[in-house]
């Protein structure tokens, strides 16, 4: 009989007993809605234990390779701890080893851990504000392999936390992060599969770590990506960019602004629409969406009108 470890108690877990009624069965309110694996509303993260092959059904593989299940549908076939939420690892101290200017309005700012951080290329990190406790979320530019965590900040208008980190930190001070989290990023599910990555702005910053990330699992499809901006001095790492298309004959880079002349090598108009016209069938692609919320909404239905399925759409809208 399986022991669920739930919220620091132990539940025994009765044959054919599904994670959601034996929880259920002992007293404990669980989220849950359909109850047959559709609405994943009961959807939680396994910390020991492997969830059954049925209950992972229909979730992304970003989702599965954290461990991710649905408990309507998981009868398991061993004991099992769960997380009562997404799991916080802890704030871990990080000092800074170099700040500087990407353009007129983002920093690259890149940290030094403590002690070891595991992540994937293309999660995202809390940052905290020393004096006021305000945390505002920032997506990895890095990869594990990498010396230092780093982050892309774009500064924001009368933002309290972008205008710290622009203006008052230094080299040397340290900063408190958390996590990581997100589901955006690369999974070895399919090497051939051709992959499209539109970011707008800072939304360059995950996928700088997945495009890298991809080519050093050996990924061998396709892999294009837009870097959208008003104008031409909001693009950044075009010189990055280029140097990995250079290297890798299945990579292309193009540059895109909204207003103005188009960049070299770029293209000039609404994201939405030069994607569109870029690659019209969309059918078996992997998609990844990151920056502006409702631009990266707009392009996840413009992707899926095309033919991706939403499965292998996966987005990090930022908010500010």
């Amino acid at each position: 009989m399986p022991l669920i470890t739930f919220d620091g108690h132990q539940y025994d877990c009765h044959q054919g007993e599904t994670i959601l009624e034996c929880l259920t069965r002992h007293g404990l309110l669980v989220a849950s809605g359909c109850q047959s694996g559709v609405c994943q509303t009961c959807i939680t993260k396994a910390v020991k234990g492997r969830p059954t092959a049925d209950s992972q059904k229909g979730l992304k593989d970003t989702q599965v390779a954290q461990n991710y299940f649905l408990t309507c549908v998981c009868k398991p076939e061993e004991d099992m701890e769960l997380a009562v939420a997404d799991l916080s690892k802890g704030s871990m101290a990080a000092t800074v080893v170099e700040k500087q200017l990407l353009n007129e309005s983002v920093l690259r700012l890149r940290l030094k851990c403590e002690h070891e951080f595991d992540y994937v290329a293309g999660q995202f990190v809390n940052v905290k504000h020393p004096e006021t406790g305000l945390v505002r979320s920032y997506s990895l530019a890095s990869l594990p392999s990498d010396e230092a965590l780093e982050l892309h900040i774009k500064r924001v208008p009368d933002g309290r936390m972008s205008g710290y980190l622009h203006d008052e930190t230094s080299v040397g001070d340290a900063l408190s992060i958390d996590g990581p989290a997100g589901e955006c990023f690369y999974t070895i599910k399919d090497l051939d599969q051709p992959l499209l990555m539109v970011a707008v702005g800072t939304g360059l910053a995950p996928l700088y770590g997945i495009v890298r990330d991809a080519l050093k699992h050996g990924h061998r499809g396709e892999i294009h990506l837009f870097h959208a901006s008003l104008a031409i001095p909001g693009l950044y790492y075009s010189d990055e960019m280029n140097a990995l298309a250079d290297q890798y004959e299945k990579v292309h880079y193009t540059p895109c602004v909204l207003h103005g002349d188009a960049p070299d090598g770029g293209k000039q108009g609404d994201i939405q629409q030069l994607v569109k016209s870029a690659i019209p069938d969309l059918s078996g692609w992997r998609v990844y969406v990151c920056g502006d919320p409702a631009i990266v909404n707009g392009l996840k239905q413009t992707c899926f009108l095309a033919g991706a399925s939403m499965a292998d759409i996966y987005s990090d809208p930022f908010v500010f």
